[in-house]
């Protein structure tokens, strides 16, 4: 009988990376469910314990039994980036039953008990939060390291943030809350790449091409020629629909694949996700005020930077108030030229901003995106990028092909730090597909800790502990290569990689003893800073001269173009600015609410962002329903946070400007201060110790050449 890999808790494979090749789809719910079991007995025995309970044995101890961990981290990965709709299916089937585990967790009140009597015993005011006592040690308690504490402070607040002193009525209904949020924000990310997969724009008139360049040709040829017809097929996945919005003289098909995609789970079918977000909303804002806050915003933002919706606000104020007038000059200058090309009676609509944007842009700086493709072969991009790491951090990259991938495309790397130990595996995954979600993200198959492994003689003694490493994995939706090309990357793309790859170092650099505190475990108005950073890289002629070569001839970027490349970098800057600003407000509308959720979607919407929207609304267009980000994704009440970390992250680049986009000592306390220490401190307190100092906007406006004085000098991001 063959065994179920899964169960296998060291895997034959290199670094014990998960042995894709080897699962099947029907391995995965006995896994779950065996996990779930072994899982409630280990918490079970520390519920049980009966000597006193210490940090060291209530909450630092950690099961060496990861199946569970090992099973759903691969099982929803790959739902994300390979999935089917049997996994669909299977998804639906398992997520209540994972859900209902963490209820039971969470709701064990002999295991609460014996938390809150460690937490009183390094905050005796604590007291006063409702529970029986539990026996405690006589003893002080030994001082903690401040990744203790930190440990110690998240493990009691998960506690209570979920309900555990609640009464068993609203505990119960606490629990109905989650299993119905956990299939609700399921079905949203379903139906929103249902939708996305389901819309074709299939061409068969040539002439309907008009504008488009070869690359959007010859990839809409080899899409067509995947589904076994002759033509030119376009979708509404990112290197399909970007191009073709931006290059067709087609108006009308412009106008077609651009309702397309803003329409996407607002029609009346199946997909339609409409009443899902009327719940979601719903079910977050009562969960948050059964637990005593006022609104859901309030709830997250008791874990964030920005600690408060007023802050939020305030920094959405001093964007608009510096961003606003210069982006209305921004569609200004469009709506100019589209008229001087079209007659002074054209009215410029969405669908046509790109397109004229793009004309604008030429005309100003003779730079297209097409220009900079041959010059950005995938291959190249992603030496100069894992390059890049070796000149800041001295880590390297090789290949290994002996551990197993999930898809093809998918390569596996042995990451090496710089006196060749074993750091990381970093897998990636480039190219769009029927069973992927679009966009672009980094996730861990593996979390790093530092702790006793099977047979250590004695689990107490840090001497005797390992540091086992990460896995991560950097998903992403490129340009694909062709019958006569290789994948040729836009500025775009390459900004997307170096912004993934910058959250792959916050996970890879990971070296913290708990794996839930380690990498990007951290606030989420924090966790963009690493991957931002990053993307300040892009349009540094020192780096893109390590690898900007022509695909074709090998001949190095011009130096010209990179000065095209360096002085269009702010074109439409503060459009995108008040772009993200608006999405901003829509989050902050919906989880603010005090009262139920029952207008029509649409006009909520178009009510929430109307302070930020430069072109008039579209009628039968809908952002919120597929809006992952905050509703099915981890940014709720926190979409902020781009912008947020926007301004640290400008803050911070300064920095490695003075000493050298290069150097070394910036790059090794960058490292050590914020990569490596994932969520161990609060992140100002870990800002602070790389920056020397408190962020302020000055930066971010200098880089955006945003010179309008703010009604209030300086915006400082306080702890």
């Amino acid at each position: 009988m063959r065994d179920n890999p899964f169960y296998t808790k060291h895997y034959p494979t290199p670094h014990e990376t998960a042995p894709f090749t080897d699962i099947r789809l029907e391995d995965y719910e006995p896994a779950m469910l065996e996990g779930i079991r072994r899982d409630e007995a280990f918490i079970q025995r520390i519920a049980d314990n009966p000597e006193p309970p210490t940090f060291d044995n209530t909450i630092a101890v950690v099961s060496t039994d990861d199946l569970l961990e090992r099973v759903t981290k691969v099982f929803f990965n790959l739902l994300s980036a390979e999935t089917s709709d049997e996994m669909d299916a299977l998804a639906q089937k398992m997520s209540p039953i994972l859900t209902e585990h963490a209820n039971n967790i969470i709701f064990n009140k002999r295991y609460f008990q014996r938390v809150k009597a460690v937490y009183e015993q390094y905050h005796p005011t604590a007291s006063e939060v409702p529970g029986d006592n539990a026996a405690t040690s006589s003893a002080a308690p030994r001082p903690l390291t401040p990744e203790e504490q930190m440990l110690l402070e998240k493990s009691y607040d998960g506690f209570i943030r979920a309900g555990v002193a609640l009464d068993d009525e609203h505990q119960q209904r606490l629990r109905e809350i989650n299993n119905e949020m956990s299939m609700l924000t399921l079905q949203f990310s379903q139906n929103n790449l249902k939708e996305t997969n389901a819309y074709e724009l299939f061409i068969t008139d040539e002439a309907q091409l008009s504008g488009l360049p070869d690359s959007a040709r010859e990839a809409a040829a080899l899409a067509a020629h995947d589904h076994g017809r002759e033509g030119w097929l376009f979708t509404l996945h990112a290197p399909s629909y970007g191009p073709f919005i931006t290059y067709a003289d087609n108006r009308d098909l412009r106008r077609q694949i651009y309702m397309a995609k803003n329409t996407i789970c607002i029609h009346d079918n199946d997909a339609n996700n409409e009443e899902i977000v009327h719940r979601i909303v719903n079910l977050r804002r009562e969960r948050a005020q059964i637990l005593g806050y006022r609104t859901f915003a309030d709830y997250v933002l008791k874990e964030r930077m920005a600690e408060s919706a007023d802050k939020v606000y305030q920094l959405f104020d001093q964007l608009l108030d510096a961003y606003l007038q210069p982006a209305r000059d921004e569609l200004k200058d469009i709506e100019e030229i589209a008229r001087r090309t079209e007659g002074d009676d054209y009215r410029l609509e969405p669908w046509d901003f790109s397109y004229y944007g793009h004309k604008l842009k030429m005309e100003r700086y003779n730079i297209d995106a097409e220009m900079l493709r041959p010059y950005l072969q995938l291959e190249r991009v992603k030496e100069g990028v894992f390059g890049l790491a070796t000149r800041l951090y001295g880590i390297t990259f090789v290949e290994n092909k002996d551990i197993p991938v999930y898809h093809p495309d998918v390569q596996a790397f042995d990451v090496l730090d710089a006196d060749g130990s074993f750091l990381a595996v970093l897998y990636t995954d480039f190219h769009p597909r029927k069973g992927k979600q679009s966009g672009a993200w980094m996730t861990t198959f593996k979390e790093q800790y530092i702790g006793p492994e099977d047979g250590c003689p004695d689990p107490y003694d840090p001497t005797l502990w390992k540091n086992s490493r990460p896995h991560v994995s950097l998903v992403m939706n490129f340009t694909k290569p062709t019958a006569t090309k290789p994948a040729l990357l836009t500025l775009g793309e390459v900004e997307t990689f170096l912004h993934e790859f910058g959250h792959a170092l916050h996970g890879i650099f990971a070296n913290t003893r708990f794996a839930s505190l380690s990498g990007t475990n951290v606030y989420w108005d924090f966790v963009e800073l690493p991957s931002q950073l990053m993307e300040n890289f892009a349009v540094e002629p020192e780096f893109l001269n390590t690898f900007a070569r022509h695909y074709q001839t090998g001949e190095p970027i011009p130096q010209d173009l990179i000065e095209r490349i360096i002085a269009s970098r702010n074109f439409n800057v503060a459009y995108a600015c008040i772009r993200q600003v608006s999405f901003g407000l829509l989050d902050m509308a919906y989880y603010t609410l005090t009262e139920p959720f029952t207008a029509d979607v649409a006009s909520f919407e178009r009510e929430a962002w109307h302070r930020a929207q430069l072109f008039p609304e579209v009628p039968g267009t809908c952002m919120t329903v597929q809006f992952s980000h905050i509703m099915s994704g981890g940014y709720a009440a926190g979409y902020y946070s781009y912008k947020w970390a926007e301004v640290l992250d400008a803050d911070a680049f300064a920095v490695f400007k003075r000493a050298g986009i290069f150097d070394r000592a910036t790059a090794q306390r960058f490292r050590d201060c914020i990569l490596s220490r994932g969520g161990t401190e609060h992140p100002m307190t870990l800002y602070r110790r790389f920056r020397g100092g408190d962020p302020t906007i000055d930066a971010l406006l200098e880089r955006n050449g945003i010179k309008k004085k703010l009604k209030v000098e300086k915006l400082r991001v306080e702890s």
